[in-house]
């Protein structure tokens, strides 16, 4: 499942910097983020990072767009096809994820 920003969302752009797939921009009212580029940050970190800063909590899990930890670490790899260091963690099954916390 993707992250999504809801309209509680105070386009104060803390959880812009903080998404590793560059999956969240600034709409015409609040921050977006791109369910295609959004991986839940798995294989880089065991939280969401736009949760994690967003200082009235509107990054949330979007309950119409459900994935799997096996299928984000696959888009993950597949958005970053040079980062060998992330390949390889995620080839291991040693890699963050907020599945594992």
């Amino acid at each position: 499942m993707s992250t999504y920003i809801t309209d509680d969302c105070i386009n104060c752009g803390a959880c812009e910097p903080e998404c590793p797939n560059q999956a969240i921009s600034e709409g015409e009212e609040i921050y977006v983020i791109d369910p295609n580029l959004c991986t839940e940050c798995v294989g880089f970190y065991d939280h969401e990072a736009c949760q994690a800063v967003c200082p009235v909590e509107c990054c949330l899990p979007n309950p119409e767009h459900r994935e799997e930890e096996d299928e984000l670490a696959k888009k993950a790899i597949a958005l970053h096809p040079d980062d060998g260091e992330l390949a390889g963690r995620i080839e291991s099954g040693d890699f963050p994820s907020r599945f594992r916390s």
